[in-house]
């Protein structure tokens, strides 16, 4: 009893005198005082299993990723060399209406010109449908091949009894990492051996 009034007075005086909540804490650990109920058992956080994943090594690294870099290369490769061929007749053109450009009337003139162009216009907007197409085929071959990393990372998460898979790499949100945690190089083995 008489130690419960000793500290309901330094409480007292705490509050008066503005002393911070850390002295109250260094008072109550250090005059000893406990409480006279039982002792409550602190409950424990669970371990959470945390897994990280590097999606872009791995498409550097794995036979799918090659893959699907050899075949985005090759759809890109045939697009480029459509439009290049389309910028030659461009180039043809336009030299042409510069040599021809002084003895040529007026009237024929004003027609190459317009042809000269109508033909540009016609080469810009294939070259920006061209461009959709390239990032539409991109779009798709990433997406299946994050597709197929997606199976394996939940197949391995559940073998190994991860809570939680996170992306590493460039623009992630993943800061820091223990170098334990980095699942990708099983990911690497189990893609493999999916993907011959």
């Amino acid at each position: 009893m008489w130690g419960v009034y000793l500290v309901a007075q330094s409480l007292k005086k705490i509050v008066r005198y503005g002393v911070g909540l850390s002295m109250v804490w260094i008072f109550f650990v250090g005059s000893g005082c406990m409480s006279s109920s039982p002792a409550t058992p602190q409950k424990t956080t669970p371990s959470i299993s945390i897994g990280v994943v590097d999606t872009q090594w791995l498409l550097k690294e794995s036979k799918l990723g090659k893959q699907v870099t050899d075949t985005l290369n090759v759809f890109m490769k045939d697009r480029q060399t459509l439009i290049e061929l389309e910028q030659k007749e461009l180039r043809d053109l336009q030299s042409q209406l510069l040599r021809q450009g002084s003895v040529l009337s007026p009237t024929a003139r004003q027609q190459r010109e317009d042809q000269f162009r109508q033909r540009m216009g016609e080469y810009q907007q294939k070259e920006a449908n061209m461009n959709q197409e390239v990032q539409g085929k991109q779009g798709q071959l990433f997406s299946e091949f994050r597709e197929n990393v997606d199976e394996v990372v939940e197949a391995l998460a559940k073998q190994h009894g991860l809570l939680l898979v996170v992306e590493k790499g460039t623009n992630t949100t993943t800061r820091y990492f223990e170098a334990s945690l980095d699942i990708s190089p099983e990911v690497l083995t189990e893609l493999n051996q999916r993907n011959p």
